[in-house]
């Protein structure tokens, strides 16, 4: 199975925060999984702790390649398709960053990790929350 990890997921994972859901974490650590990021999911991490949202004592750059290290994941690539995706995705808002994750699950017919309401409420997705 593939699964995509959306950007609070990931993070949630990586900080031991308790919203992370139980079936969220087995996904994570379950080895039969392939695990994907797409690069939007590292952009939105790295405006967080350029703003201070996630306390660090690195450079946003170092902490985002040892977090990259911490969990083995592919990088999902933005494709030409995927960009066009990202504009026929059912959202109900346009956020760019979901847009472009909505659409990675998509085109890599992957399940979404996702606690986002807006993005649960998608039909085009499946979703583990």
């Amino acid at each position: 199975m593939k699964a995509i990890l959306d950007t609070h997921v990931w993070l949630w994972y990586l900080l031991g925060d308790e919203r992370l859901t139980d079936e969220q974490r087995q996904c994570i650590e379950d080895e039969s999984v392939e695990l994907w990021l797409s690069p939007m999911s590292i952009w939105e991490t790295h405006l967080l702790l350029d703003r201070g949202r996630i306390p660090i004592a690195e450079t946003p750059a170092r902490w985002i390649d040892r977090a990259l290290q911490r969990l083995a994941v592919r990088e999902a690539a933005l494709t030409h398709e995927i960009a066009i995706r990202s504009r026929t995705v059912l959202l109900e808002h346009g956020d760019p960053a979901d847009r472009f994750i909505a659409a990675t699950a998509v085109e890599l017919k992957a399940k979404l990790l996702t606690s986002d309401e807006r993005l649960l409420r998608c039909t085009q997705l499946e979703c583990i929350c």
